[in-house]
């Protein structure tokens, strides 16, 4: 990633290069990704394939101005912390859901080492709702963050559990990863019936006092804790609210199924 891209990058998640990344400058630009890149799924229900190849997640993310999901939104963010000085390692994650871990590789966070000598962090700017700002990976007492209690565990086989508000979130192992090694299992979550990402459309950011979701033609908006929800009755209003609310210019509505 030359300096170019590197600016392009940074100008699209709003944040001025900064002069050295140590913790805080990470800090922000975490906080700023989370804020300005949304977590997405469209490309599954648009028919569009999900590349892990470089180029292409610098193109979604940077050139395009689209969102995407873990191993993208993770993926292009590793690039940008690499580009800035920091040692990246790709992780892999399994993601409870109904109580039962999902398959290996389900999910990519990242292990960020700084030249600061603080960390090293669990970054993960892919997971939909987590942690505003990065954790400390070798802590295990509670860390606060605005968007709850995070905790990080042991288990007996050697990985981590990550959990939220007293809730497991994913187990992660801490060996490192290739980012090619994710990509028999992004491929699964595109194509099988059984993912969730198949069965339903999701576009969603963080906001400093809530959260805006487009989930399938619904508009969801959580401020001061308090929910709404407005249904969408057409394309045209649908198209003008991935416009307006997350800068996705699309030219079909995205259907699940």
């Amino acid at each position: 990633m030359d300096d170019i891209v590197i600016n392009e990058y940074l100008a699209r998640i709003e944040v001025p290069r900064p002069s050295a990344l140590d913790a805080e400058a990470l800090r922000t630009l975490h906080r700023a990704h989370l804020l300005t890149v949304p977590f997405e799924n469209l490309s599954i229900h648009l028919s569009e394939p999900i590349s892990l190849e470089e180029p292409d997640l610098l193109g979604k993310v940077v050139t395009r101005r689209r969102g995407g999901f873990c191993y993208e939104l993770n993926g292009a963010f590793a690039l940008l912390l690499e580009a800035l000085g920091a040692t990246v390692g790709r992780a892999a994650g399994r993601v409870y859901g109904d109580g039962r871990l999902g398959p290996p590789f389900d999910h990519l966070a990242l292990v960020v080492r700084l030249a600061d000598g603080t960390g090293p962090w669990l970054a993960d700017v892919g997971f939909g709702s987590h942690s505003t700002f990065p954790l400390l990976l070798e802590r295990r007492d509670a860390q606060q963050d605005p968007a709850g209690s995070f905790q990080i565990t042991d288990t007996d086989a050697g990985d981590v559990e990550v959990c939220r508000d007293g809730k497991p979130q994913y187990r992660l192992e801490l060996r490192e990863r290739e980012l090619a090694d994710f990509g028999p299992t992004c491929w699964w979550q595109q194509t099988s019936p059984l993912s969730h990402f198949t069965q339903n459309v999701i576009c969603s950011l963080p906001r400093t006092d809530g959260r805006i979701s487009i989930s399938g033609r619904t508009l969801i908006t959580t401020s001061g804790g308090i929910r709404s929800e407005q249904e969408l009755p057409d394309d045209e209003t649908i198209l003008a609210a991935y416009r307006d609310h997350f800068g996705i210019i699309l030219h079909q509505v995205p259907e699940a199924g």
